[in-house]
C-alpha cells in the first residue's frame, strides 16, 4: 500500500491549503452523495443503513487534520537517536521478541511463502499498535465521512470511506471499524483501500482478520512488503565503518524524490557495496560486493552510519520517515538478531 503517511504527504504537494470553511454542503446533505457512490460500487443496503445511520461531523477530526504540518522548514533535521531512544527501547524491544517466539510457527511459514523476513513483519507490527495494544477508537465511518466533507482531501477520503463500507460489506460490524482519527485500522493500520487490496487470509478461515488474528496480521503485512517490492535474502541496511577523509559532497544525491523529497535527500547516491569499498566504507555486516547500496549517516560525521539496500526504501513505502524507517529496521535485527 501507499501507506497513510505517504497518501497524506502526495495530497499536502497536490492540494493548496483550504480555506476555513472548505465544506461546501450541509454534512447531511454530503452524506446522501456518499450513499450514492456507495450504492453505485456495489455495497449492500443493510451495510449502507448500518454504517450510515445517525453519522455527524466529528470536529475533533477537522481539528487534527488541520493541525497537520504543510510544507516542511528548512532548519535542519532533529537527531536520530532520540527517536530512537523512545520507539526500540527496552519494553519494545522485549515485547517483539515475546511476540516473535509466540508467532514462529505461523511467521516461519510466512517467510518461505512472502520472502520477507518474521522479524520485519513484527517489528511493522510494534512499531504501529505496539503488537495490538492500541489500534485506535475513532468510529472509521464518522472519521472518513467528516474528512471526505471537510474537502481538503476529498477525492482521497471520499473513495476511503467508500472502501471502508466495502470492508463492513465483508461482515464487519460498525463497532469493530474503529481506528485512527485518518481512517487506518486494525493491527498494521492498513487505509480501507490497502485492506481490500493487500489483506490476507494467514490461516485459511475464509477471513483476512487484520484486528485480532495473528495470522491474518502477519501475512497482510508480508504481503504489504512483497508487493512493495522486498528482496529476500537482503537486509535492510548494515552499519557501516567509515574513513574521516570521506568526501560527502562527491557521494551527495542528484535525485529529487517527488514525494517526500526531504527523506530521500539525505541518502547518498547509489554505488555497490564494492564501491563504498573502494572510498573506504566498509559494511559492519556481510553483502555481496553487487549489491546497490546508499550511504545514511544521519546524526552527521564521527556518529553511526549505515549502507542501506533497496529493502529500507520498501519500509518507507509504509511510512515514508527516516526516523519511522530506521526504526523498524533496528528493533527487528533486536527481535532476531
Amino acid at each position: 500500500m501507499k501507506h497513510l503517511f505517504v497518501a497524506l504527504a502526495a495530497t499536502a504537494c497536490a492540494v493548496p491549503s483550504a480555506p476555513i470553511a472548505a465544506q461546501d454542503m450541509s454534512f447531511d446533505a454530503y452524506k446522501q452523495l456518499l450513499i450514492a457512490r456507495a450504492r453505485a460500487e456495489g455495497v449492500s443496503e443493510p451495510t449502507i443503513r448500518r454504517m450510515t445511520s445517525d453519522l455527524t461531523p466529528n470536529s475533533r477530526v477537522i481539528e487534527l487534520d488541520r493541525g497537520q504540518p504543510g510544507s516542511p522548514t528548512r532548519r535542519g533535521y532533529p537527531a536520530l537517536q532520540p527517536y530512537l531512544d523512545k520507539h526500540v527501547d527496552n519494553a519494545r524491544i522485549s515485547g517483539g521478541q515475546r511476540m516473535y517466539s509466540a508467532t514462529r510457527g505461523i511467521s516461519s511459514r510466512l517467510e518461505r511463502e512472502y520472502g520477507v523476513p518474521a522479524q520485519i513483519m513484527v517489528a511493522i507490527w510494534g512499531h504501529e499498535t505496539n503488537y495490538g495494544s492500541y489500534t485506535g477508537n475513532f468510529d472509521l465511518s464518522r472519521s472518513l465521512a467528516t474528512l471526505a466533507w471537510e474537502g481538503r482531501r476529498r477525492d482521497l477520503f471520499e473513495a476511503e470511506f467508500v472502501d471502508l463500507l466495502k470492508v463492513a460489506d465483508k461482515g464487519y460490524p460498525r463497532s469493530r471499524l474503529k481506528g485512527s482519527w485518518a481512517g487506518a485500522f486494525g493491527n498494521p493500520q492498513f487505509l480501507p483501500s490497502v485492506y481490500l487490496r493487500l489483506a490476507q487470509d494467514g490461516d485459511n478461515d475464509g477471513r483476512a482478520d487484520i484486528f485480532g488474528n495473528r495470522a491474518d496480521t502477519l501475512a497482510s503485512i508480508a504481503n504489504y512488503f512483497r508487493d512493495a517490492g522486498w528482496r529476500p535474502g537482503q537486509p535492510w541496511g548494515v552499519r557501516a565503518s567509515v574513513p574521516s577523509n570521506l568526501d560527502r559532497q562527491a557521494i551527495k544525491t542528484d535525485m529529487v524524490a517527488p514525494v517526500c523529497p526531504r527523506v530521500h535527500e539525505r541518502h547518498s547516491s547509489w554505488k555497490t557495496v564494492g564501491e563504498w569499498k573502494q572510498l573506504g566504507v566498509t559494511p559492519q555486516r556481510y553483502l555481496a560486493d553487487d549489491v546497490m547500496t546508499s550511504f545514511f549517516q544521519p546524526d552527521g560525521p564521527g556518529t553511526r552510519a549505515w549502507l542501506l539496500t533497496t529493502n529500507y526504501r520498501v519500509i518507507l513505502e509504509y511510512n515514508c520517515s527516516n526516523y519511522y524507517a530506521m526504526s523498524v529496521g533496528l528493533l527487528a535485527d533486536e527481535i532476531a538478531p
